[in-house]
């Protein structure tokens, strides 16, 4: 089976990583942690220009066509440099949802501003007692003669402090568990009703938790067919998953690289430790995991694209394995430099805690195993 990049692939690769190298430096990033947008603005629309944000789109939306291999390609540099830009949240998700459900008229509209940069995207589905059940909501949009009424409460919103737009997953029948019922809504994130209260996760990136007390929607809010909303959000956060399995490579490949030159630096009893041998087979054993977990993500990519059926199986045994070895070298990666790793002057801390975020984020290592099971 041939793993090797397409001449397109390699020049995406090669594009993010200059870009990485030359712009995006551990105190740029510090600086982009520490600023209310909580992104870099100029970035985003250097994204834009680039084609970044076209990537996974059809060429009928206006996009290139690129696939599963494409995204997993960007997303594994993002993870190298650690960018703090939310392409997971406007491009994946919100975009992703948008393509599958949207009529000609919005995807027109909407993806043409989403991939020119010029409008922020959260996707509001989480909320406080879901876990990672997505078709626990409670959220509620009732419908009127002509209009919606939005009401309800939404947790751990990703860019939904910095989102123009919303989308939001309601129910508009059914009872809290069912899986029939639920339906996409786009929301203006200033409209009446709408609160969010913004916060930093452990690794800096923003999230926000969102409140719709009575906010009335207009019928041309509801995104695709009324009730019949989850399929289509099942398929977005398996492809979310995916792209978040790819940054955890990218992030694990460096975290392991410093770890090891750290260790012909760092002077102990008057020899560099990594002459040790237990610090030797504690590396040798966190490359074997991020190799393992490198053939996890091809092969979900290569499944996703070649045989759909088995593709939500093949992406919860990669969230499963490389979120185990996120864990596993995120950790190793502080103990080896010691006390000076949980400091926010070094960059192995900050990869240490995007690597815990990533191990949770769209289900856990325990929730990927259990649906690996029921999915067998």
């Amino acid at each position: 089976m041939d793993f090797s990049l397409s001449q397109e692939q390699q020049m995406l690769q090669d594009s993010v990583a200059k870009f990485v190298q030359n712009d995006y430096d551990f105190d740029t990033r510090m600086a982009t942690v520490n600023s209310e947008a909580n992104f870099n603005q100029d970035f985003w629309n250097l994204f834009a220009e680039l084609g970044w944000l076209m990537v996974p789109f059809s060429e009928e939306d206006g996009g290139m066509g690129g696939g599963a291999a494409d995204v997993m390609v960007l997303m594994e540099e993002f993870g190298k440099g650690l960018l703090m830009e939310p392409y997971v949240a406007n491009v994946i998700l919100s975009g992703g949802l948008i393509s599958r459900l949207g009529s000609d008229e919005q995807k027109a509209e909407l993806l043409g501003e989403l991939m020119a940069g010029q409008c922020q995207w959260a996707f509001a589905f989480t909320e406080a007692d879901s876990r990672y059940c997505l078709h626990k909501v409670n959220a509620a949009a009732e419908k009127t003669a002509s209009t919606y009424q939005l009401n309800g409460q939404k947790a751990v919103v990703m860019n939904g402090a910095a989102a123009d737009k919303l989308l939001v997953l309601a129910r508009t029948s059914g009872a809290s568990a069912d899986r029939d019922g639920l339906s996409l809504f786009m929301v203006d994130a200033n409209a009446g009703g709408v609160k969010r209260q913004g916060y930093k996760l452990q690794d800096g990136s923003n999230a926000a938790e969102v409140s719709f007390d009575k906010v009335e929607l207009e019928a041309s809010a509801l995104l695709g067919e009324e009730g019949q909303a989850l399929s289509a959000v099942e398929a977005v956060i398996d492809n979310a998953c995916l792209a978040a399995c790819a940054e955890a490579v990218g992030a694990m490949g460096v975290s392991l690289e410093k770890t090891v030159e750290y260790t012909k630096t760092r002077v102990q009893f008057g020899v560099p430790i990594s002459k040790f041998q237990a610090l030797q087979h504690r590396m040798a054993d966190m490359f074997v995991e991020h190799q393992q977990a490198k053939s996890m993500l091809l092969r979900a990519v290569l499944l996703s694209e070649q045989d759909p059926a088995e593709s939500a199986k093949a992406i919860s045994a990669a969230k499963y394995r490389i979120g185990q070895a996120a864990r596993r070298i995120g950790q190793e990666s502080v103990q080896i430099h010691g006390g000076i790793a949980v400091t926010d002057e070094l960059d192995v801390g900050h990869y240490f805690k995007r690597l815990t975020m990533l191990e949770m984020l769209f289900g856990n290592s325990d929730y990927h195993a259990q649906r690996y099971q029921e999915l067998s």
